[in-house]
């Protein structure tokens, strides 16, 4: 049955796309149909049988986790004070994308590593790269620079499809744009400046109250936030799991076979290539039902981190706006519209308030 739906949903996207595994194989490998693949790999026992105890280790680990969490005091202590790190959110996604912007600008590509661009033929769109990656590095004009930065994603998917790869800009940008720099920021200091009574600064800077206007305007909407981020990123994964993995299994035989990672888990090449992309499609769909979203979170950063130090001709920029977005995830927790908030639990006892599961 899993081995059926899995194969389906290959099925519909299984043709040929750039996805991470390009930045460490080399084009032009065999071509493996995606439903017979997964399909053989899944039919052999062993394999099956390790899936399903996998899957069912997994579930019955968060099942007990929910059950025994709301007696654990640490837990509440601890995403209190994961809560109150979240005006340092704005910053985290500063440099989850400043810093890549600013590397794309010098190497010359396109948001993803894989889509490059002629840095002499295009010596503005260099500068447009690297003028955007120091704007939101540093929180000047935020909403303004990601709103131009938005543009120029959508923009480069059109002309280049294989931009979806970096598909995480997105969310980050949006979320960038109902929040604004936050602090530290250039732009929180200068509204400062601007706003203090006889400041020179403040007779010429023509553009604090529309910062002022727009903090305002947009102050509805930062409850939504970790909405934004969570679901960004989780149709990030599954794109991943699904396209990358499973749809491409001849990529992803190729980085088994590279890195020898039979030698790190002695199992078959094809489990290999299936339980990650079905563990990335997991962790996908988690994200955006909001279930058990820290514990997502903490997942993504471990697979974020094992790919980057694991498989070292992988771009450490490809990562860092997906490093940021799971830290900003990871400390706002769910949200609203989430599985954690309609079905969270009193925390430690009756005479404590309803906080949403982790």
């Amino acid at each position: 049955m899993i081995g059926a739906v899995i194969a389906g949903l290959v099925s519909l996207v299984g043709r040929p796309v750039r996805a991470h595994v390009d930045y460490v194989t080399d084009s032009g490998a065999e071509t493996l149909d995606p439903v017979a693949f997964t399909t053989d790999v899944l039919s052999d026992p062993f394999n099956a049988g390790v899936f399903l105890v996998s899957g069912l280790a997994v579930t019955v680990g968060i099942a007990a986790y929910l059950w025994v969490r709301p007696t654990v005091t640490d837990i509440v202590v601890l995403r209190e004070k994961l809560a109150s790190y979240a005006d340092l959110v704005p910053w985290m996604l500063r440099l989850a994308v400043g810093l890549p912007l600013i590397g794309a600008g010098f190497e010359g590509y396109l948001f993803a590593p894989t889509v490059t661009f002629n840095l002499g033929a295009n010596p503005l769109l260099r500068v447009l790269f690297i003028g955007l990656g120091f704007a939101i590095l540093f929180g000047l004009a935020t909403r303004i620079a990601a709103t131009v930065g938005l543009v120029t994603y959508g923009w480069a998917l059109a002309s280049e499809p294989g931009v979806f790869l970096a598909v995480e800009y997105v969310p980050i940008f949006l979320a960038l744009f109902v929040l604004g720099g936050g602090r530290p920021s250039a732009d929180d200091m200068l509204l400062e400046v601007a706003s203090t009574d006889g400041s020179l600064y403040g007779r010429i800077d023509p553009v604090h109250h529309l910062k002022s206007y727009l903090d305002e305007r947009t102050r509805p909407l930062r409850p939504y936030v970790p909405v934004i981020l969570r679901v960004g990123m989780g149709v990030s994964f599954i794109y991943l799991g699904l396209i990358q993995k499973l749809a491409q299994p001849s990529s992803g035989l190729a980085v088994v076979e590279k890195y020898n990672l039979t030698a790190v888990v002695p199992v078959d090449p094809g489990l290999w290539v299936v339980g990650a992309g079905v563990t990335e499609i997991a962790v996908g769909v988690a994200l955006i039902a909001g279930f058990f979203i820290r514990g997502a979170a903490a997942t993504s950063f471990v697979l974020f981190t094992v790919t980057l130090f694991g498989l070292p001709d992988d771009p450490v920029l490809a990562h860092v706006a997906l490093f940021g977005m799971a830290s900003a995830v990871f400390t706002l927790g769910a949200g609203p519209l989430s599985f954690d908030r309609w079905f969270g639990r009193p925390a430690v006892g009756e005479d404590e308030s309803v906080v949403p599961a982790d």
